[in-house]
Formats: C-alpha cells, structure tokens, sequence
C-alpha cells in the first residue's frame, strides 16, 4: 500500500475516536490510535482491522503528561498526512468548583495538553509543507454557562488556539486547520445524560463530518449538530444582563 495516506487519531479508545478511525479505513487509510487507556484502543484498532482489513496500530499516550509529548513526535515511525484530537474529559462541574486538583485536569485535558501537542505537528507539518490538523472542541466554548464552565472554558481556549494556528499555518503554506463543534453526541461520556434529540448526533456523523471537511468538502469550522450553530448565535447575541438570569 505504498502512497497510501495515514491517519492518526489522539484519543483512539473513545467512541469518536473509533468512528473517525474507521471512516478513514474504510477508505484505505492507514490507521494509528493513540490513547492513555490501551485496553480499550487495542479493541478499537481491533474491530477497525476486522471491519475494514486495514492494519491498525495502537500506541500508549497519555497528553496530561506533557514533558512527553515532543518524544511522541518525533519517534513515531510516519508522520500522518492527518492528525484528529478527540482527548476530552467532561468532568463534574460541582465537584470541580470545590475540588482544584480536578477543575485543573478538565482545563488541561481540554485545552492545554491537545494545544500543546498539535503546536509540535503543526511544526512539522509546516516543515513538510503538507498536513491537516483536526482539534475536536465544542459549543460549549461558544458562551460561558454556569452548568458547565470549567469544561467550557478550556473548550472556548482551544477553539481559539485552533482558529490562531489556522491563521498561521493558513499564511504559511498548505497546512489546513479543521474545529469541529460537535454538539451532544451518544457517547459513554454521556450516556448518563437526557440528551436533546434534536441536538444530538452519533459518532458516526462526527466522524463523516470530520472526513468529507478534510478530504472532499474543504471547511474551517463545522458544528455537526447544525441547528447548534443558530442555537448558538442567539445564546452570544444575548445581552448580558438578560443572559445572566437564565439557568442553562
């Protein structure tokens, strides 16, 4: 399978993870998946190469451990063509308000190790002259919300490092920089959640929408979710006297 484009996916023992795997494979695309738990990666790389025929590796990587990070880089045997950062940790917003250890890991599992991480492909790739970086990030970054802030926050920082780096690598050359906003999506993250039908997607939409932005259908920032981008627009156009008020 020479020439054959390579992907890898940060985050490949979540439920994104694997379907973005596995939508690439079934294109022929070889697959890594890096991720803190192994276990469940290796059963995600396995039911990829079963489902697809494409061989599947799987590498230990823990982001939070971010002195690591350069090491990753620069010994992993190919440089994928694309690189997809689904790392995220939801947490518990009460517990986090009163509890800095854990309010400190949601920001940096959602903002400061994925940013770090992709800082070191984008350099690569820049050098290489070629690449697509894809940081999934969330709506919940679009406005803060007392329901959610911790893990909102760190969300909003890395959509804008993800629209910097864009910006950037956008004036350098042919380094493409893909957000998506997923929206809810029927994950274990969320399975103890009510989650809005009309809101919520699969993991297979995410990772269709993923694919068709950096291989067909070329865009910046998609939010997966479509009817999230107008909910969206009206929750930020709200004035701050009024949107203080409301419980959401």
């Amino acid at each position: 399978m020479t020439g054959t484009k390579s992907i890898l996916v940060i985050g490949g023992s979540s439920d994104i993870g694997h379907a973005t795997a596995l939508r690439y494979a079934k294109e022929g695309w070889r697959v890594a998946l890096a991720a803190r738990d192994i276990e469940a990666a290796q059963r995600n790389a396995d039911d990829v190469r079963t489902r697809s025929g494409v061989e599947t590796t799987v590498q230990s990587l823990d982001v939070l451990q971010t002195a690591q990070l350069a090491g990753f880089v620069a010994g992993l045997s190919v440089l994928p063509d694309t690189v997809v950062c689904v790392v995220g940790e939801l947490g518990d917003q009460l517990r986090a308000q009163a509890d800095p250890e854990l309010a400190t890991t949601i920001m940096r599992t959602n903002f400061e190790a994925p940013s770090l991480l992709l800082e070191l492909f984008a350099q690569r790739f820049e050098a290489r002259g070629s690449g697509t970086i894809v940081g999934v990030s969330s709506v919940a970054g679009d406005r803060g919300r007392a329901s959610n802030y911790y893990y909102g926050a760190a969300k909003a920082g890395f959509s804008q490092f993800l629209s910097g780096l864009r910006n950037r690598l956008t004036l350098a050359g042919k380094v493409r920089v893909i957000t998506v906003k997923p929206g809810f999506v029927r994950t274990r993250m969320t399975a103890h959640m009510k989650l809005p039908a009309p809101l919520t997607v699969d993991p297979d939409r995410v990772a269709e929408d993923i694919y068709l932005a950096d291989v067909t259908r070329p865009r910046d920032v998609i939010y997966v979710a479509r009817r999230f981008r107008l909910v969206m627009t009206i929750i930020c156009a709200l004035p701050e006297a009024i949107f203080k008020r409301m419980r959401i």
